[in-house]
């Protein structure tokens, strides 16, 4: 009986992405056009982020899992839900650097407030002065993650999950928005997945090789890709 409600809920994950993808080609083209305009603004300055790649690196492995993800994706919850216990069991034995890449394709699905490109924004926020809390403010982001299609979360609330999270440093860059252009500079950077036709959210590269997510095992096998 788990089998079978296991492989109805992964049908029901995995058919959405389809979606997902159609909304990222339109949304990464207008975010890249937008970036050209505006200019990549202020990266993000911290020994655990990338600024040419926008990795926010977590843990210390010597393999590697990238994860691009938009806070208002629920597809990304999903993922987030049934395979990040696993994941963070990689980080925290070592076996894996967990690479989170916050990028914006979903800005118009939260009622002109933006709230993909605010929330990967206060992402940086939180990695770059707030650097221990970054897995915890993910892992909190998207445990209280917002219904797509609503307003989202205001700053004042996603500086609240900061500072519950650990984040201590970081109220003052959330509202500001310090790193939204950066965010535009580094979305239109995401690998499009094999059999994918354009930008979509969650992607995973295993030591930097995209994968298809249909070819993810279950969580309790997750090591299995670093063998």
């Amino acid at each position: 009986m788990a089998t079978a409600v296991r492989k109805k809920n992964w049908f029901a994950i995995w058919i959405t992405i389809g979606v997902v993808v159609v909304l990222a080609a339109v949304g990464g083209t207008v975010v890249w056009m937008n970036s050209i305009a505006t200019g990549p603004g202020t990266a993000p300055q911290a020994a655990n982020i990338n600024t040419d790649t926008g990795a926010i690196a977590i843990g210390e492995g010597s393999k590697s899992m990238d994860t691009y993800v938009d806070f208002m994706c629920p597809v990304c919850g999903q993922f987030e839900s049934v395979y990040g216990q696993s994941i963070q069991g990689l980080v925290d034995d070592g076996t894996i650097t967990l690479n989170v890449h916050p990028i914006s394709i979903l800005d118009r699905q939260s009622q002109g407030t933006q709230f993909s490109t605010r929330a990967a924004s206060a992402m940086y926020c939180v990695a770059a002065n707030d650097p221990s809390a970054a897995l915890p403010f993910l892992q909190a982001m998207f445990a209280g993650q917002p219904s797509e299609g609503s307003t989202g979360l205001t700053d004042d609330e996603i500086s609240a999950v900061a500072e519950q999270a650990g984040a201590t440093n970081s109220a003052s860059c959330i509202a500001d928005g310090t790193y939204r252009k950066y965010v535009a500079s580094m979305t239109p950077k995401t690998p499009v997945a094999p059999g994918s036709q354009g930008i979509g959210t969650p992607t995973i590269a295993i030591n930097g090789e995209t994968i298809a997510n249909s070819s993810l095992p279950q969580p309790d096998q997750l090591a299995t890709l670093f063998q």
